[in-house]
């Protein structure tokens, strides 16, 4: 689960981190009464759960609470990547010296928290591991141990030269991990943690994601989840006993079971492609669950083409194929369907979708790279 900033903030006050004092508003009017009553300059900052807000000009700087509304009005229901803005956090101005990095995931490798930091923050860190990742320096922590002082000071020492600001930084830093362990996080961040001219140390953003398996253990922060437009489709899904997550790419897949899923999504990129979804339609099918899986995938634009890749155990062929071709006849379908129908009563599905204008395939690749071919338009198909 994905929460604001300053949602995030709040935690990180629970476990001693840094930062500026702040208070969100969904009015302009309320703007302006807690920059006049901050009585310094303001940061003015759209709360919006995804990333890019500053280049969107979602970020604004006031010297005055006059400068602040007038941000505000700016900013307030503004558009960000599809997402209207309904709230601002007005926060402490910082003067900045220097900007580093802090983060915490799960590495899934060693199944351990890794935690990173970087002299390059303020930046987007994942350009920062693409372009320059000799600039990131990682420790892998036991969690039996947690993470101790020697360790975060090693770390802090690789990106501060001034031992003072080094071993505040560490201190920042053990409290981050604290923070991350504590909330049940899959991801805790700083980015960036400045340092002022006076030497001090402030987490001036703050980023969490709270794991969604561990909610049962945090009812506080039931309140503070709001759906996205891309969790409300997977919640939707969901209802309908479909496992749909979206992704980026164009060639939309419905498999049964999710490990064939993860295969199809690993077989369409090591053929070039990019897989648009994950989505299981499940171990038991019908016609119905076909028809609200091709629903939920075409609502999504990037889509270009569909991959069916199914085998069929206690799934049956003939049921896919009926819910295909009921599908094609009740829903203005505009893009190539690329069919695998293996196992359980494939010969009836073979006959089923015999006259129709579907791409029958025989084998996951094969399926795999037609449906490369026509996501890039390298053949024309109508229906």
């Amino acid at each position: 689960m994905k929460i604001h900033e300053y949602q995030a903030k709040d935690i990180f006050r629970r476990y001693g981190i840094p930062v500026p004092q702040g208070e969100v508003a969904e009015t302009v009017d309320e703007v302006k009464k807690i920059a006049t009553k901050l009585g310094k300059p303001v940061a003015v900052k759209a709360q919006v759960l995804v990333g890019g807000r500053g280049k969107a000009g979602g970020i604004k700087l006031a010297k005055t609470p006059e400068e602040a509304e007038e941000g505000a009005r700016k900013i307030l229901g503004m558009n960000i990547k599809g997402i209207t803005i309904k709230k601002v956090l007005v926060t402490e101005s910082v003067d900045i010296k220097s900007e580093a990095y802090m983060g915490i995931i799960l590495d899934r490798r060693t199944k351990k928290p890794v935690v990173m930091v970087s002299a390059a923050g303020g930046i987007d860190i994942e350009e920062v591991a693409k372009q320059t990742p000799e600039k990131i320096h990682k420790f892998i922590v036991d969690p039996l141990t947690g993470l101790l002082s020697h360790h975060a000071r090693e770390l802090c020492f690789k990106i501060y030269t001034n031992p003072k600001i080094a071993i505040e930084a560490s201190s920042v830093l053990v409290k981050l991990y604290n923070a991350f362990v504590g909330a049940d996080a899959s991801l805790a961040e700083i980015n960036p943690l400045v340092v002022t001219p006076n030497d001090e140390v402030w987490a001036i953003d703050a980023k969490i994601n709270i794991d969604d398996s561990s909610l049962y253990r945090h009812k506080e922060f039931e309140a503070m989840r709001e759906v996205t437009p891309d969790e409300a489709t997977e919640i939707e899904a969901k209802s309908k006993d479909l496992s749909y997550v979206k992704l980026n790419g164009n060639i939309g897949c419905v498999v049964n079971g999710a490990g064939l899923a993860m295969a199809t999504m690993d077989l369409i990129k090591h053929y070039g492609g990019e897989p648009a979804n994950f989505l299981d339609i499940g171990g038991s099918s019908s016609p119905e669950k076909v028809i609200n899986a091709i629903d939920i995938l075409l609502r999504d634009k990037n889509v270009k083409v569909v991959f069916f890749n199914i085998f069929g155990g206690i799934t049956r062929c003939d049921d896919v194929a009926n819910g295909i071709i009921e599908a094609i006849s009740k829903m203005d379908i505009r893009v190539p369907i690329v069919v695998r129908l293996t196992g359980t009563n494939e010969d009836k599905a073979r006959k089923i979708l015999a006259n129709s204008s579907l791409i029958p395939v025989s084998s996951m690749a094969d399926g795999a790279k037609k449906a490369i071919e026509l996501a890039r338009g390298d053949n024309e198909h109508s229906y």
